[in-house]
């Protein structure tokens, strides 16, 4: 069995990006647990690089003018993760318009496949000036590849 394979049950996440890590001590509480706001963090990393194994580093959208915080965010903390922990998160885009975007997240933890966390951001489009922006076809094109 492919050590992913638990990750492919679902067809709405088939094609979705895998993100991979092990937990720190320094992610760690002094339960040992991984604290909850370490998790936000991981998000980013997973969204960062998903847009960068399919071609548009952030660093990119920023030279053109192009921002995407963070402008609401959900998570679900199914079971906790601890240290020396193999993670995987997978993203994947799930809502888009010129003006904003959702993102959705699955945290496992691979020795188990057990999901540990799942998580939803909202992304706006902003310019230089931090003012909302409808972007343009060629970037809305981009992130129209990675719905499926």
């Amino acid at each position: 069995m492919e050590k992913l394979d638990f990750l492919q049950s679902s067809m709405d996440w088939k094609y979705a990006h895998h993100y991979e890590m092990r937990v720190r001590y320094a992610d760690t509480d002094q339960m040992g647990v991984v604290y909850h706001g370490r998790y936000l963090e991981w998000f980013e990393a997973a969204r960062t690089e998903m847009l960068r194994h399919h071609g548009l580093p952030y660093k990119e959208l920023e030279a053109q003018g192009i921002s995407l915080p963070v402008i609401g965010v959900n998570c679900r903390y199914h079971r906790p993760v601890r240290y020396d922990d193999f993670v995987v998160i997978q993203t994947k885009l799930s809502e888009l318009s010129r003006l904003k975007l959702k993102l959705e997240y699955h945290l496992f933890v691979q020795d188990d496949s057990t999901l540990c966390a799942e998580a939803i951001t909202w992304h706006c489009f902003l310019n230089k000036d931090g003012r909302p922006i409808r972007v343009s076809k060629e970037v809305l094109h981009f992130f129209n590849q990675l719905i499926r």
